[in-house]
Parts: structure tokens; C-alpha cells; sequence
């Protein structure tokens, strides 16, 4: 299976770069994907789901929380250097980019703020990271929350001068019901929910249900390598609560259906299906890479964004809908000028 089989053009006015005025005013392509192949596709708004879930079925949301993890900075020359935080190891180490990275080598310090430096160690033998000492005193998070800036992917164009923008997308790239930190990108699903929302879906009789992933720059990368086969993904963390595990454990054995807000929560669930033969309380990491025809064992239905071209993301939805139904829908959402990528609308894969 060849990666270019997941490629499609998207006109550049189409990504979306900034969020909808109200979260729940998203559009919503709703994908009713039947059992023998008698698929529709219906365009709403998201504030619709609450007429599209009731009681029989359970929704899986991923808690994680964005940290402001892009830094910017300069060297004692004067040369600005931005530092992009990937993933935190021992003693103050973590992985991250840096751009430009020809202006780095191991020994340059790149000064953030009075109260923050980053050491340069090495580059390291994956896809353009280093490793690098973060130097400063106190909570690493509160710093961060002082002095960076909340981690976009590039698609979405920002020069973080204006405080209004940087103030919006503090606070919408960023889940209604985000804990735990941890994410240098967001579960963009999520982001069209509100308390509201979420508040109605439970008096419906909805049961609602808490995983974290922690998502990682793997989320923004294409696959670079020609077959599918050959890509590997990011490691990243994951924790399912006793509560949750309980609630799906339940619901399976009910006959309820299982809907996951986003590919990250999707592929929590598999994952842990796929060490333990069932769901559990658990803390673990997730390098599932789920593509066509992967069979899926936990998760029943999927609400999710419009992803980017070549992605693992796309790979993953069309196991779920049909690579030919998902392209089909994507080509559509191009006709009627819905919104991609992270700020963009979503779409509720409906599958019975």
C-alpha cells in the first residue's frame, strides 16, 4: 500500500486559521456508513450530536492538556532561535526542534527569559530532534505558562506579537475539559465541545468517559516513507482510568456502541486492547499505527477533524469509513468549502 494512495489537494484557503466564533457552530459532516455499503453523507453543525448520541452509547474523550510548549529565544549574538518542547526526559532534558537548526551545536545556549535558558547537548538520530538542559528555578510548568507560547502546527500562520491572538488561542487550542498536562498538540476533536454541549449529551443519558493521551509531533508530520508499511510512529503515552475501563468494559458487554472523540482516543483504546485483550486500568504507550483494513475491537463510531494529506490520521479514518468513502467525503467537504486541519470542522464517522 502506497502512502500516495492517502494524497489529496487542498486549496490553501480551506485551512482553517482561526477557531469558529462559538465552538459548537462548527460544521459537520456526518458519514452514515452502512453494512453493505449504502453510504450518505449529510452536512450539519455540531451542536447537532446531541440529537445524533442517546443512551445507548458511550463517548470516550482524551483529557490531555497543550502546554506552551514553543519558545523563543535568542543566543548571546543576538540570533533568534525558537525551540520547539517534544518531550521531557531525567534531569531537566528533553527532546525538542529548533529552528534555524544550523545555528546550533552542542554547547549553545539559547536564552528564553530571565528565568529560563535552554543548553544545547546533541542532535539526536530522529528526524531532526536534539536533546537539550532546560536551566531555570522553580515549576518547569509555571515558567512555561509565563513565558511560552502554546505550541500551533505550522499550518496555521501566527507571529506571536498580538496579544488578542495569542489570548484566543491560549484558550480554544485548548479542550473545554483539558487536566492533564502533557501535549504539544492538541485532540482537535474535542475542541468543539462545550460544558453545554457535554451537559446535554448526559441528560440524554450519554455516559461519558475520560482517557489521556499525550500527543506528540508525530500528529503534524506526513509519512515520509513510500509504503505504509514501512513508517513507524511516535511512542506516546497513555492512561486509562479504573472508572473508565469499568464504563467501557460495561457498555461492550451491554451491546452499547462505543464513540471516540478523536484518532488519539482511538488509538488509546486499541492499543490497550491490543496488550491486555481487553480494557484496563493501565498506564502505558501507544505506537499503534492503525491503517486499512485494520479491525477495530474497542471503539464503534468516531468523531473527529479533516486531516492533512498522507497522514497517519487520514490512514486511520479510512480504516474505520472505507479509503473510498473518506475520499469521496473529503472531496465533497472541498466542494462545499468546509474548514480543515485543527481549526476546521469536523466530521461524525456514524458506522453501524
Amino acid at each position: 500500500m502506497l502512502v500516495t494512495e492517502f494524497d489529496y489537494t487542498l486549496p490553501e484557503e480551506l485551512i482553517a486559521q482561526t477557531p469558529a466564533e462559538k465552538r459548537e457552530n462548527s460544521r459537520m459532516m456526518v458519514l452514515g456508513v452502512g453494512a453493505n455499503g449504502n453510504n450518505t453523507i449529510q452536512h450539519k453543525h455540531f451542536y447537532d450530536i446531541v440529537d445524533l448520541l442517546d443512551d445507548r452509547h458511550v463517548l470516550i474523550l482524551n483529557n490531555t492538556k497543550v502546554i506552551p510548549a514553543r519558545l523563543y529565544g535568542h543566543k548571546d549574538t543576538g540570533a533568534k532561535i525558537e525551540v520547539f518542547l517534544l518531550k521531557e526526559g531525567v534531569n531537566n532534558e528533553w527532546q525538542v526542534l529548533i529552528k534555524p537548526s544550523k545555528r546550533v551545536k552542542g554547547g549553545t545556549v539559547v536564552k528564553i527569559a530571565e528565568e529560563l535558558s535552554v543548553e544545547v547537548i546533541k542532535p539526536l538520530p530522529d528526524d531532526g530532534k536534539w536533546l537539550v538542559r532546560m536551566i531555570y528555578e522553580g515549576d518547569i510548568l509555571d515558567i512555561l505558562h509565563r513565558v511560552g507560547n502554546i505550541p500551533l502546527p505550522p499550518y496555521i500562520e501566527r507571529k506571536m506579537t498580538s496579544d488578542e491572538l495569542k489570548k484566543l488561542d491560549f484558550e480554544r487550542y485548548q479542550t473545554v475539559y483539558a487536566k492533564d498536562e502533557g501535549s504539544v498538540a492538541a485532540p482537535t476533536a474535542g475542541l468543539h465541545f462545550t460544558q453545554d454541549i457535554l451537559k446535554k449529551l448526559a441528560d440524554k443519558g450519554v455516559q461519558i468517559g475520560y482517557v489521556t493521551l499525550n500527543v506528540g509531533i508525530g500528529t503534524f508530520r506526513p509519512v515520509k516513507c513510500e509504503n505504509v508499511l514501512d513508517h513507524k510512529m511516535d511512542s506516546e503515552s497513555f492512561e486509562i482510568s479504573p472508572e473508565t475501563a469499568d464504563l467501557i468494559n460495561r457498555a461492550k458487554a451491554d451491546g452499547k456502541k462505543i464513540v471516540a472523540v478523536g484518532t488519539t482516543t482511538v488509538r488509546t483504546l486499541e492499543t490497550a486492547y491490543k496488550q491486555f485483550g481487553c480494557i484496563k486500568a493501565c498506564k502505558s504507550a501507544s505506537e499503534l499505527f492503525i491503517y486499512p483494513p485494520y479491525e477495530f475491537k474497542v471503539i464503534d463510531k468516531l468523531i473527529t477533524n479533516f486531516h492533512l494529506p498522507k497522514s497517519t490520521l487520514l490512514m486511520l479514518v479510512s480504516a474505520l469509513a472505507g479509503k473510498d468513502f473518506i475520499f469521496k467525503a473529503y472531496e465533497e467537504a472541498i466542494k462545499e468549502k468546509y474548514r480543515f486541519y485543527s481549526y476546521g470542522d469536523c466530521m461524525f464517522i456514524n458506522k453501524e
